[in-house]
This record gives C-alpha cells, sequence and structure tokens, in this order.
C-alpha cells in the first residue's frame, strides 16, 4: 500500500471541473460498491445501508481532513484491492467448506426473517462467522477507500472562490454519475465495465504515480474481468461437478445460470429453476387440479406475478388458460426462461410479458382476471440501499390485496405461495387475506400437515393460500373438501381427484400420491398486518431486530473511532447546523425513495429516476439561491417543516386513488418541495460558508446519522420517519455555527 503523505502541493487550479469530476466519481463508484459487495459477500445483500453509510463516512472523513491530514487519495486502489480480494475469499471459504455458515440474526426462529440465510443447519460442529462481523469489516475498509476521495472533493471546495457554483458542479457531477451507472445497469454491464470507469478517474487525479498505485488497479481490474466471467466463484448450492454455467449481471442481481439443471441462483442464494409441468407439477398446478376436479371451468384470463422463468405461465396454458399475463420484474431470468424453458412458454401467442414491479401494474391494468397468483414472490434483495425495503415489499400489504380484490372478475380466485420458513408469516398472509376477501381463505401446506401455528418452523413446506369474495370455484373446493377429507395427485400429475383414499389405479403404490388437505391456520398474537406505511411481512413484530441493532452500535462505534482517527476533531468542530441539516435530509430523501417506489414501482429504473429527480431538485435549490439571493433563512424553515407535516398528515393512499397525470403530478409535489426549501437553506448557508471542505463534511456526517435513524421505521413506518426529520430540522434552525478553528496549526 503506498504510504500517506502530508500534503505539499499547490490548491487546484480547476475546483469546478475537479468538482464535477470527483463528484461523477464518487456517486458512480458508490453505486458499483453497493452493488458489487452485495453480490459478493454473503448475505450482505440484506444490508446494503452499510456499504452506502461507509462511503458517507469515507467522504465525510476525507472533506473533515481535506486541508489538515495526509493525503489518502494514492491508497484509494491499494485499499479496494484489499476489499476485493477479501471479499472473494468470502466467498470462496463459504462456498468450499460446508461447515462455514454465515448468522443472520438466528434463522432457526428469527425476528425477521431472510430469504436463503436458512439453508445451513447451525450445529456444534459449524463454525459460525455473525453476519455484523463481516459488516464492520468491509464496512471500515470500504470509507478508507473513500477518504481520499473525499479528500479530493474536499480540496475543490476550498479552492473554488464561489462556494455556491461550486456546489452546482457537485451537484452536476452526481446527478452525471447517477445517469451513467443506469446506463450501465441498463446494459447489463458487468464490474469490470463499472470499475475500469472508476480507475481511469481515479488515476487522472493523481498527480504523482506509483508502480504499486498503477499495480494495484490493474490487480482491481483483473479481479473484476475475473468474478465478471467466470463462475468458479460458484454459489454454494450449485452442484460442485463441472457443469457449463453462464454469468450473467441483471439490473438487480448477480446470476448464475446452469442449462443443464436449468437452475437461477442470484447473489449467491438458490433462486428458482425452470422444470417441467410433469416433473414437479403439483405445487405449481393445485389451483387448476383443485378447482377442474371440483367440477370448475378453466381459468380463462391469467395474471401472475413473479412469473420468473415460466413454470406457473407453463402450468396456466396446460390447463387450458385463453390469455396469460406474465409480470416479472428482471428481464435477466424473463429472457433465461424464453431460451431455456424446456415447455417454451414464453413464445406461446396467448402470453403477454410485462417486465415491471408487480404492484405497479396491478394498478395500471384495467383487465380483470379469473386468477391471480403470487409466484414464490422473494427478490432475496433490497430496494435501494437507502431502507429495508425488499422488492417485493409492497405485494405483501393490506392495501396490496385489496388491489388485487379489485381486479377480479367476481368469482375469481388469488393463490399466494411460497415457502414462508415462518408459521407467523402464513398466519399473517392468511388475515390479510381474510381482511380483504371478507371470507376465510383455503390454507394448504405440502406436505400435508393438519394445522399451522406462529411458532412452528415451515423449512421446506410449502404453502398455499386460496382467496375470493364469493369465489364460486372455492365454495366447490370447499364442499369436496368437506365431503371426501382430502385430494390426491400423483407426483407425475397423470392422476388426481377427491377421496378418504388415493384413487385405485393399477400399478400405483401410495408412495406415488402426494396427499393435499386444508389445514388448520392459530393467528393467536398475530396482530400487526402489514400495511403500504409498515410493508413489512418478514418482520415478526414492530421491533428493531437485535441485528439491526448490533449493527448500528457496530456502525456508530466505528464511525465515532475513525472520524476521531483520521480527521482533526481536536482542533476542528463540526457544523453542527450543516449536521442536522444532513441528517434530515437523509431521512427526507429515505421517504421519497420508498414513496415514489409504491406509486410507480420498486424498479431500478423508478430507483435511479428518483434520485436523479432528488438531485435535480436540489440544482433547482441552488440556482434559486444563486439567482435571488436570499438573506434569511427562517421562512424556509418554516415552509420546509410546514411541508413535512403536509406529507405526514396526508396518507400515501390518497396519491394511489389519483389518475395517472394527477398522480404523477400530485406526488412529486408533494415529495420533492420539501427537498426544495432543504436545499435553499442548504445552498444559502454554503455560499457563506468560510470552511465549506468542513460544513460539507459535517453534512455528510450527519447523513450518516439519518441513515441509521432509519432503522426506526421498522417500528413506526416510513410515513413517520418524516416525523423524526423534521426534529432533525428544527434543531438545525436552532444552532449557531459551532465551525471554528483553535488553532491555526496546518
Amino acid at each position: 500500500m503506498t504510504s500517506p503523505r502530508t500534503y505539499a502541493e499547490a490548491p487546484t487550479q480547476r475546483p469546478y471541473v475537479d468538482l464535477f469530476l470527483i463528484s461523477f466519481l464518487i456517486l458512480f463508484f458508490e453505486l458499483a460498491c453497493i452493488r458489487w459487495f452485495g453480490s459478493m459477500v454473503v448475505y450482505l445483500t440484506f444490508f446494503t445501508n452499510i456499504v452506502l453509510l461507509a462511503t458517507f463516512l469515507g467522504m465525510s472523513i476525507g472533506c473533515l481532513s481535506a486541508s489538515r491530514g495526509r493525503d489518502w487519495l494514492g491508497s484509494v486502489m491499494p485499499l479496494f484491492l484489499v476489499a476485493v480480494v477479501l471479499a472473494c475469499g468470502v466467498l470462496w471459504i463459504y462456498s468450499t467448506y460446508a461447515r462455514v455458515m454465515v448468522d443472520v440474526g438466528g434463522q432457526g426462529s428469527p425476528q425477521q426473517v431472510y430469504f436463503g440465510a436458512e439453508y445451513r443447519a447451525r450445529d456444534l460442529s459449524s463454525f459460525v462467522v455473525p453476519l455484523e462481523l463481516l459488516a464492520a469489516v468491509f464496512f471500515v475498509l470500504i470509507a478508507l477507500v473513500f477518504v481520499g476521495l473525499g479528500q479530493v472533493m474536499g480540496r475543490a471546495f476550498d479552492a473554488a472562490r464561489d462556494r455556491l457554483r461550486a456546489y452546482i458542479s457537485n451537484i452536476l457531477g452526481s446527478l452525471a454519475g447517477i445517469a451513467v451507472f443506469a446506463l450501465a445497469s441498463y446494459l447489463w454491464t458487468t464490474p469490470l465495465v463499472w470499475f475500469a470507469v472508476v480507475v481511469a478517474i481515479w488515476l487522472c487525479f493523481l498527480k504523482r504515480r506509483t508502480l504499486l498505485q498503477l499495480y494495484c488497479g490493474l490487480a482491481v481490474l483483473i479481479v473484476m474481468a475475473f468474478v465478471s466471467y467466470n463462475v468458479t466463484l460458484r454459489s454454494p448450492y450449485q452442484s460442485t461437478d463441472s457443469k457449463y454455467r453462464t454469468l450473467i449481471w441483471s439490473p438487480y442481481y448477480k446470476i448464475i445460470y446452469t442449462p443443464e439443471e436449468k437452475t437461477i441462483n442470484t447473489n449467491n442464494i438458490a433462486h428458482q429453476a425452470m422444470v417441467r409441468v410433469h416433473d414437479r407439477g403439483p405445487a405449481y398446478s393445485l389451483p387448476h387440479l383443485l378447482n377442474r376436479d371440483a367440477g370448475g371451468q378453466p381459468f380463462e384470463n391469467v395474471l401472475i406475478i413473479g412469473a420468473g422463468s415460466g413454470n406457473d405461465v407453463s402450468v396456466a396454458l396446460a390447463n387450458g388458460a385463453k390469455h396469460v399475463d406474465a409480470v416479472e420484474i428482471d428481464p435477466a431470468i424473463y429472457n433465461l426462461g424464453r431460451a431455456g424453458h424446456v415447455d417454451h412458454p414464453y413464445q406461446d401467442p396467448r402470453v403477454t410479458i410485462h417486465i415491471d414491479d408487480g404492484r405497479s401494474f396491478i394498478r395500471k391494468t384495467h383487465q380483470k382476471y379469473d386468477l391471480v397468483i403470487y409466484a414464490l414472490v422473494d427478490s432475496l434483495v433490497l430496494h435501494s440501499g437507502y431502507s429495508s425495503l425488499r422488492l417485493e415489499s409492497f405485494l405483501f400489504t393490506q392495501d396490496a390485496f385489496h388491489d388485487i380484490a379489485a381486479r377480479l372478475r367476481p368469482g375469481g380466485v388469488f393463490a399466494v405461495y411460497n415457502f414462508f420458513r415462518q408459521g407467523w408469516i402464513v398466519g399473517r398472509v392468511e388475515k390479510m387475506s381474510e381482511e380483504a376477501f371478507g371470507t376465510k381463505p383455503l390454507v394448504i401446506s405440502f406436505p400435508y400437515v393438519p394445522s399451522i401455528n406462529p411458532t412452528d418452523q415451515e423449512f421446506g413446506r410449502l404453502t398455499m393460500i386460496l382467496s375470493g369474495q364469493n369465489a364460486p370455484a372455492l365454495a366447490a373446493i370447499n364442499r369436496q373438501f368437506e365431503e371426501h377429507q382430502s385430494f390426491w395427485v400423483k407426483y407425475d400429475l397423470s392422476a388426481s381427484g377427491f377421496g378418504p383414499q388415493p384413487p385405485a389405479i393399477a400399478g400405483s403404490t401410495a408412495s406415488d400420491w402426494n396427499k393435499v388437505a386444508p389445514s388448520t391456520i392459530d393467528t393467536t398474537g398475530i396482530n400487526d398486518l402489514p400495511s403500504d406505511d409498515w410493508p413489512f411481512l418478514y418482520l415478526r413484530g414492530k421491533t428493531i431486530p437485535g441485528i439491526n441493532l448490533r449493527s448500528v452500535a457496530l456502525i456508530a462505534v466505528l464511525s465515532l473511532a475513525m472520524i476521531y482517527m483520521f480527521s482533526p476533531v481536536r482542533r476542528v468542530r463540526p457544523n453542527w447546523q450543516m449536521f442536522f441539516l444532513g441528517a434530515g435530509f437523509m431521512l427526507l430523501e429515505t421517504k421519497s425513495v420508498v414513496h415514489m417506489a409504491l406509486l410507480f414501482g420498486s424498479t431500478w429504473f423508478v430507483n435511479s429516476v428518483v434520485f436523479f429527480a432528488i438531485l435535480v431538485m436540489i440544482l433547482a435549490s441552488n440556482l434559486f439561491v444563486l439567482g435571488l439571493k436570499p438573506k434569511k433563512l427562517w421562512p424556509y424553515y418554516v415552509l420546509l417543516v410546514a411541508s413535512l407535516v403536509v406529507n405526514i398528515v396526508v396518507p400515501m393512499s390518497k396519491f394511489l386513488a389519483l389518475p395517472g397525470g394527477e398522480k404523477v403530478a400530485v406526488s412529486c409535489a408533494v415529495v420533492f418541495i420539501p427537498i426544495f426549501f432543504a436545499g435553499i437553506v442548504f445552498g444559502t448557508l454554503f455560499r457563506d460558508s468560510s470552511q465549506p471542505d468542513i460544513d460539507f463534511g459535517s453534512n455528510v456526517a450527519g447523513a450518516i446519522v439519518g441513515g441509521l435513524c432509519e432503522s426506526l421505521s421498522l417500528v413506526i413506518g416510513f410515513n413517520y420517519l418524516l416525523a423524526i426529520a423534521v426534529g432533525f430540522y428544527l434543531i438545525s434552525a436552532v444552532s449557531h455555527r459551532t465551525v471554528e478553528t483553535l488553532t491555526t496549526a496546518t
């Protein structure tokens, strides 16, 4: 690693250009790190907020120590190489040694369920690595990587005479970073492309390049080339033979596809497999078989949410569907299914594919359906690095189930099935279904169990919940169960029927049949049902799980320690007004991202547009400050707080009911107006700043605190996060500038 050196270089002669480039680099690099480390470090994808906060911490330390510390720019790639090699090593160890287990909050009986984290059973011979430890190590490493980049930003801010123009350059660079990374995602580019951009711009900022720095940059690209195109670092759930595999970097996942086995793994977790209807058809086919053998007509118009590689589509077509709307959020998974599924369901003219978020499609479509299916909807990834929201979170809320009810034809059926892992999750879905449809749903466990209790562990058991309002098909199925007790289906789907015993077919034995019968659900103690404001199906209650609390504590302690070690806190105090502005803005940004995801879909594209729009609004506020030159801040603080109160008081459901054009206009106004006023306050303060590096670093440090407070959404929901933001902004309003140089030493 290159040794840091004290500053001896002349201030930059092109501060505005440098600010644009370094802001582009930091934003692009940040997004690349969130994607890459989440796909490589086992289960870190569940906590990508850690990567985001690490980049913020590094930027903050860099700005605070921009002109008063050692130069860490030359160490960016050496440090990043260490983090990259360690990430590859963690995946290799976990993939190679079956006894190595990463503990994610005790998934045997968890407070919050993370799909994929329960596959390795914990026993006395296991070598258990707490996820918090892995997260802490990578948090520190990633933060160190961004210190040097933050120093470049701080020096450029300090050298710019016009603070406002400097900040505008910063915003424009960040906008460009988002736009270019969005283009890279759209084109399904690999990490080699992402980090080649990073290395190239980093080298441009180095005034004196050493061989070690060049070798480290080259080594990073070699590793990225290896992990971008080679699947030797396979998922721990893949077979260990030498079957050919394909690696794809979709906008959401690192996907490893094994054509011979037709399996798809995402971010090192087994996700789905393409199967023939007659190979593993009973689970997929249950709604159709029950309906057929109870005397019902085939479901003609079918909607499948989470169509994936096409299994449910294939089953619907085989059972008489005349039209299928297949909704899949990941275009790469759809393309794999179209090219590789043995039944070729996506080539059938009866199928219309929609690459979209499921909840968004449900609200946009005017179609009515005989059958709506949630098909193994489990994304295995967070919606963004800003919140605990998963891609599928808004599908499993009371509001979403009411939307489904509105899209069913009279007598239509809603089927949701999954390996729900815990009995309390099954009970929660059952209660939401009953509330939305007004009748008790039919719950079927596969393999059969007579009852499901909140404390039951459902590992390896598929549960299907069938709901409908005055649905003749469900009524007929229930009558058959009342009369015959059970339904039987052969594994190869060659025969099925209701009866107390399997049908008597020559040559068949008891082991050839699957028993299907209703399970009774105990919902005692299941009171917290997910809503659009609290969309946490997999969180047992309104509480912050222990793993989250430990992670927050670790990040807080590590952040304080690193700020104390690397920034001149003994000589410079932070600007508390800027600090609390940053904390409030982080929560405001989080709420904005979540709000727009609900309104327009939890897709990567909507995510990118929202971040871009937020920066555009900040740019507009700075142009306002540049043109009108406001002197007093209190009117803008009042307008900021008032607009936040409007956001708190008006529920998001009000916007969902609006027509398309009005929904866009009104929701964008309500969401982005507070950002505009916050930008005016920041821009005015920054315009008059005498220490822009310290002020900007203080603001970013406050954003870390806001990011840690995001965990409170698990208790109070996303809407009331804004109440905490109001508190931060009020503290900022009454704070006096406390940033002062205590000594003149440099």
